[in-house]
């Protein structure tokens, strides 16, 4: 039996077909839609060219990565041009092996497992390495006549296998980042955030804005305005203006890029509301001409103006439907590279997808998804927005003002778990029984749960008919907690620009 496992020993594990599948779903994916997102999985799966046994492979591996981080075509004549440049093709044997791994690989769609296949391999390997080094140090007393010595260096060579790809920032630069944070927020005297703004005056004053590494979730039951905030939030950081049209001071004005993955609104239908909100153009009455003319040119003026500042603004959207979250993370990945994304706003978790989780219960596949997510946030080191679902639970639960709590969150706990912060956004309007049901206006965010900074109600405006957000003003009195529950007046139309675009 001995013999039997040190024979298997002489053979480290590898899987040759796993290997080719992975380089073959590379260079099938260069020329999808998707362009790299297979290189985007090897990368996040910490695969490197000392994962491929076979040294062919290797080669191939890390021409590739060089060629990714050179932003060049991954096809199969690029690849070899670039072979023959380094002079390694010779060691490659032919193009025909390079066609062969295209040729062999139909679909990128089990790119994933095979990726999984080459890490465990590779794994399994450095484990036989370690040991067997380990091994031959207790056989030689000589060298090491200390025992514990050699256990001391057999753990510490075993615990890099796990973190070799981890990237632990150092405790006294990390102790240098945050007392630099700190002073600054002292000579600031309060007046900048930790993140970025989101357009609203006073939730900046609770959350300090959107910090990166976050999870924001906003909850709220269908047709409240969950997308709207959200896009409201994307479109303040894009262009650096408030919510009032005022460039954002804590960092004068500065813009922001966003990504915004729009699982259930099309491209197009999320343009046009955002065009007409900031141009504050009520479409129904537009649409049945109930505009008198001077109303009618005004608000003309007021499209191409808001028109020319978001076709200039920083923002991308990926309206692709049923995205499955790797999918999602991948492209989340490429866009920081590409564009510097600084925020990514999910349109909405539960229409996320999670292959690897769906043969399992719905519950466990949004965990799954809710994870991801967080991982992404943290990975980018940038703020994500992910809209939900809240259950109907509220409305049973016999409260007059129907309040959402963080239970109410749809489909797993996972969610409440995994976020940062969550926003439960309700209207009081909706509400027959609420009393503050006829305050039209009145919108409440309710931040159930800030991990680092204060909870509670924020009170905003909500205009129907441009489906935007805006601040509220806050009346003090005896009380400097009272807030006013009056309407803040309708926001002004925005000015033309001294230039017009046509």
């Amino acid at each position: 039996m001995d013999s039997q496992v040190l024979d298997m020993a002489k053979i480290p594990p590898n899987n040759p077909e796993a290997e080719r599948a992975v380089l073959g779903s590379i260079l099938v994916d260069s020329t999808s839609r998707d362009g790299d997102r297979v290189m985007d999985l090897c990368l996040t799966s910490g695969l490197t060219e000392e994962s491929f046994f076979d040294p062919r492979n290797r080669i191939i591996f890390s021409t590739m990565l060089a060629m990714n981080r050179s932003a060049k075509p991954l096809d199969i004549v690029s690849m070899a041009s670039e072979l023959k440049r380094t002079g390694t093709f010779e060691t490659i044997g032919s193009f025909q092996y390079l066609q062969s791994l295209a040729d062999s690989t139909p679909t990128t769609a089990h790119a994933e497992y095979y990726i999984s296949i080459v890490r465990d391999k590779h794994l399994r390997r450095m484990m036989i390495e370690r040991a067997t080094k380990t091994i031959e140090r207790c056989c030689n007393e000589n060298d090491n006549p200390d025992p514990q010595a050699v256990l001391g260096e057999a753990e510490k060579a075993f615990l890099e296998i796990g973190t070799k790809n981890s990237e632990t920032l150092d405790w006294c630069e990390a102790i240098d980042r945050s007392f630099q944070r700190l002073n600054a927020m002292f000579e600031s005297d309060g007046k900048t955030l930790e993140g970025l703004s989101t357009g609203l005056t006073h939730l900046d004053e609770k959350l300090q804005g959107l910090k990166a590494g976050e999870m924001i979730v906003i909850a709220a039951r269908p047709s409240v305005g969950k997308t709207s905030l959200a896009m409201n939030i994307a479109e303040s950081a894009a262009l650096g203006l408030d919510m009032n049209n005022v460039p954002v001071k804590t960092d004068n004005g500065k813009r922001h890029p966003v990504m915004i993955f729009s699982l259930e609104m099309p491209v197009e239908s999320l343009t046009k509301r955002m065009i007409a909100g900031r141009a504050h153009v009520n479409t129904w009455k537009l649409n049945r001409a109930l505009c008198a003319k001077a109303e009618k040119n005004l608000l003309t003026q007021n499209l191409f103006t808001a028109y020319g500042e978001l076709k200039n603004a920083p923002i991308y959207v990926d309206d692709s439907a049923g995205l499955d979250i790797s999918d999602l993370r991948a492209r989340a990945r490429r866009a920081k590279k590409m564009h510097g994304i600084e925020l990514i706003v999910i349109d909405y978790l539960q229409l996320c997808k999670c292959n690897e989780k769906s043969k399992q219960s719905r519950v466990i596949e949004v965990s799954e998804i809710s994870q991801q997510i967080k991982a992404m946030a943290k990975e980018l080191k940038i703020p994500v927005i992910v809209l939900s679902q809240l259950s109907r639970d509220n409305e049973k639960r016999g409260d007059k003002q129907e309040r959402p709590k963080l239970s109410d969150l749809r489909d797993s706990g996972a969610i409440e778990q995994d976020a940062d912060v969550v926003f439960l956004l309700r209207r009081p309007s909706r509400t027959p029984t609420d009393k503050e049901a006829g305050d039209e206006t009145l919108a409440i965010i309710d931040v159930a749960k800030n991990r680092n900074g204060e909870i509670g109600e924020v009170r905003v405006n909500f205009y129907r008919e441009y489906v935007r957000f805006g601040d509220r003003e806050i009346e003090r009195k005896d009380d400097d907690n009272y807030q006013s529950s009056e309407p803040e007046p309708a926001p002004q139309a925005i000015q033309p620009n001294d230039d017009p675009l046509f």
